[in-house]
């Protein structure tokens, strides 16, 4: 199944799921969890059943018979055994009179209805893992019997078993995302946008050792992290060891039931006692190869008290005011990043933006920092990345373990104006985006190899895509990928639409709506072609075969402090107020042909106010009919 299919078929779901909910009495949060412990029985179950098929393949025969599995088979494989009632096929297939049944729940009660035999599941599950105890969901007798056998039905879809469990563990994340904003709290959201935390995982290219995220909510860091290390052909559970601190206990829960659903395992801490101002619940200070998170910015009413006695502040503790408080604990959380590392630990973490440039005692905090040598690449972070708030963020970067060539630079770019519109109020950077940030972090860092793969791996997907397609005209870009194929591709996109345009009016009515979907297919695989070609294009014409430059208004490096310069035309970070903020070194960008197609363009803005025009003439009517309904 391809990526579109795969997109689609989370849509759907997602679709079917939340017309429930808006059927039903329940809220967003109280439908969050038990649907996404429904996606996690599936998951469990898809993962079940492929493992008990590599245990069948070798299984002993005795009296005729092969040997049935067993719960300590499935724990040798590191995989969670499922008792046929937690099965998603028993329950699914279950008949509408559930208390003719008989059934019995592990608590020895008779279950008189189908929420009760979920629960059941849930039940049965946790006591398969320590780790998942009093984590799932059991509040499913809040749905009625013919709104969970729905559900249930709905996420036995077909598709899912041609997919397999990864994309599963996809789609619970897509759920996630989707829940995000009717679920987030007012102290910080407990999802983390995937692409921030996708670019965090990039720099930091986690391998193996201990990896901590003290703010961790719904563990967004431990899944890009596993799935990265996967890629690079380890196994993660084996590699690394994942560690978290969630205050609430209802992010935790998700972050426990995340990390299960795509086969992690962690070590969890939640409620006062993950307080992270206060405990270091694991002890890890000192200890940790990796940190990651997007800790809440800007706390107030931190007790500074309690803080200084608690440690991990190798800078200092912030002022405190007149209450004997920290009025801004943003720098609580950037010491506390460096003081949980090994002397060859990396960190990366999401910052509001007005810390890279703040006063007073957080000035003298980042000047310390600074003059370590540690701090390794900042990024700036436009507005609408978050799900729920439209505020700007920083991306910090630490590394102990920097190399000599650049142990006394820091890497400063700018990415408020590169990003793709998912709509009016998301932005997110695409996977070719991560890609080509990454690419100057590699370039920073002397990584050329890396570089030059990525050339490669651009050069390979277009020369796929193109073959895939029908379109002749697209065949000379395979010659010209970085430089001349931007043009071609434009230009033959253009040309689909005209013809696509063409056959649509030249179609009758009956045949019409066929053909818009045929040319509407060809037009979707062209642009995704033009899109690729745009992003090999902006990175080529910056970065050549693999010579890092400053780019104005993009990237700069700068020294730590004056006197590590090479030259006087040089800029120091000491130079500028030990200021960490990407603009004040990047400058501005010469302004550039943003590639949009005028003609094109003011015919969609034409098209939208025509669509305005008849949606207000329709209110107007409305109104006018209810006025008169009303005697006035």
């Amino acid at each position: 199944m391809d990526n579109r299919s795969i997109k689609k078929l989370e849509a759907d779901l997602w679709e079917s799921a939340d017309l429930l909910r808006a059927e039903s009495d329940l809220t967003s949060q109280e439908y969050c969890m038990p649907v996404l412990g429904l996606l996690f029985l599936r998951y469990a179950y898809s993962r079940f059943k492929m493992v008990e098929a590599e245990i069948l393949k070798n299984r002993p025969v005795r009296n005729g018979r092969q040997m049935p599995v067993e719960a300590s088979d499935f724990a040798a494989k590191s995989a969670l055994f499922l008792p046929l009632e937690a099965q998603y096929s028993y329950l699914v297939n279950l008949p509408e009179n559930i208390p003719s049944m008989g059934l019995v729940s592990v608590s020895g009660q008779t279950m008189a209805s189908l929420g009760e035999v979920v629960n059941n599941a849930m039940e049965l599950v946790e006591q398969q893992s320590k780790v998942l105890v009093g984590v799932l969901p059991k509040t499913y007798t809040d749905f009625s019997d013919s709104l969970l056998s729905e559900l249930l039905r709905i996420f036995n879809n077909n598709a899912l078993d041609d997919v397999g469990g990864d994309v599963i563990g996809r789609i619970y994340e897509y759920f996630l995302s989707k829940f995000a904003p009717a679920v987030a709290t007012d102290d910080g959201m407990f999802f983390t946008p995937k692409s921030l935390v996708k670019m965090i995982v990039n720099v930091l290219e986690p391998t193996k050792g201990t990896l901590l995220d003290p703010a961790c909510g719904s563990g967004g860091m431990f899944i890009q992290t596993g799935d990265f290390v996967n890629q690079a052909g380890f196994e993660s559970n084996g590699q690394m060891t994942f560690y978290g601190q969630e205050k609430a206990d209802y992010n935790a829960k998700l972050c426990l039931m995340n990390i299960a659903v795509h086969g992690l395992t962690g070590k969890i801490k939640s409620g006062e006692a993950a307080n992270t101002f206060y405990k270091d619940a694991h002890s890890l200070e000192g200890e940790c190869d990796y940190v990651m998170a997007n800790p809440p910015f800007n706390v107030d009413k931190v007790k500074a008290e309690s803080a200084a006695s608690a440690g991990r502040l190798p800078f200092g503790v912030p002022k405190e005011n007149k209450k004997k408080e920290i009025g801004n604990a943003n720098y609580l959380w950037i010491s506390y990043f460096y003081a949980y590392l090994n002397e060859t630990g990396r960190a990366g973490f999401v910052m509001a933006s007005s810390a890279t440039d703040s006063q007073g005692s957080d000035k003298d905090i980042r000047e310390n920092l600074v003059k370590t040598g540690h701090v390794d690449v900042m990024i700036s972070v436009g507005n609408n990345f978050f799900y729920t708030k439209s505020l700007p963020c920083s991306l910090w970067f630490y590394d102990k373990g920097k190399s000599d060539a650049i142990k006394d630079k820091v890497l400063f770019i700018d990415a408020r104006n590169y990003y793709t519109v998912v709509d009016r109020t998301l932005n997110e950077w695409s996977e070719w985006q991560l890609k080509n940030l990454n690419a100057i972090v590699w370039l920073y860092r002397g990584e050329v190899d890396k570089y030059k793969k990525l050339l490669g791996e651009y050069k390979s997907t277009i020369a796929t895509l193109i073959s895939e397609t029908e379109e002749d005209g697209l065949n000379a870009v395979n010659d010209d990928v970085f430089v001349g194929g931007i043009e071609v591709v434009k230009k033959q996109l253009k040309e689909i639409k005209s013809k696509a345009k063409e056959a649509i009016e030249a179609s009758d009515r009956k045949g019409k709506k066929r053909v818009q979907a045929e040319w509407d297919e060809k037009i979707t695989a062209v642009t995704e072609i033009v899109e690729i070609v745009k992003e090999a294009h902006w990175l080529y014409s910056k970065f050549g075969d693999g010579e890092y430059q400053d780019i104005p208004g993009l990237c700069k490096i700068a020294y730590t402090t004056n006197d590590k310069k090479a030259d006087e035309s040089d800029i120091s970070i000491e130079e500028k107020g030990w200021s960490l903020t990407p603009g004040a070194y990047v400058g501005v960008a010469p302004v550039e042909d943003d590639g949009v197609d005028f003609e094109e363009r003011m015919a969609e803005i034409h098209q939208e106010l025509l669509s305005l025009q008849t949606e207000s003439n329709d209110l107007m009517d409305i109104i006018s009919k209810n006025m008169k309904e009303m005697g006035l």
